[in-house]
């Protein structure tokens, strides 16, 4: 199946593609170089998973719970920083099923100068958002990229 857009129409397209796909590359490169920010920073620590917190992430009037949606199990989990006080948070990165275990030790990453700001040092907790972000925006603006070129070589 060939689909042709012709005339303005396609202009509009292409660029809206191009457009829309570098404004989502760029916000991953942003949040990978927030993370790289992170870890140039952070202090390591050892840490305890200390319960799993389930929920569903439809927090809002406009999402409807679907029949197929599970809720999500986001890691408690408890370490020293170290000025030795004891401190625990939820990560932010939620999963079905569970990536960790009540009870499994993990590597925690956070501040020094806001231990609050801690996350587990692992792969979903840093470069997850990063690369969708910069894969769909990838995708996206090399879609756009590749009409305008082959619309270019038609003409």
């Amino acid at each position: 199946m060939q689909v042709q857009i012709r005339g303005r129409g396609a202009r509009w397209i292409t660029f809206a593609l191009i457009a829309f796909g570098t404004l989502f590359l760029v916000i991953g490169l942003v949040l990978a170089g927030l993370s790289v920010a992170f870890l140039a920073d952070a202090e390591r620590a050892p840490g305890t998973v200390v319960a799993l917190e389930w929920r569903n992430d439809h927090n809002g009037a406009s999402r409807k719970k679907r029949e197929n949606d599970k809720p999500s199990a986001y890691p408690v989990v408890e370490f020293t920083s170290a000025d030795g006080t004891a401190r625990t948070f939820r990560s932010s990165t939620g999963s079905n099923p569970p990536s960790y275990e009540r009870g499994e030790r993990v590597e925690v990453l956070y501040r020094a100068d806001s231990p609050e700001d801690a996350r587990i040092d692992g792969f979903a907790s840093l470069w997850l958002l990063p690369l969708i972000f910069g894969g769909v925006g990838l995708v996206i603006a090399g879609t756009g990229t590749a009409i305008a070129l082959a619309a270019r070589r038609r003409s």
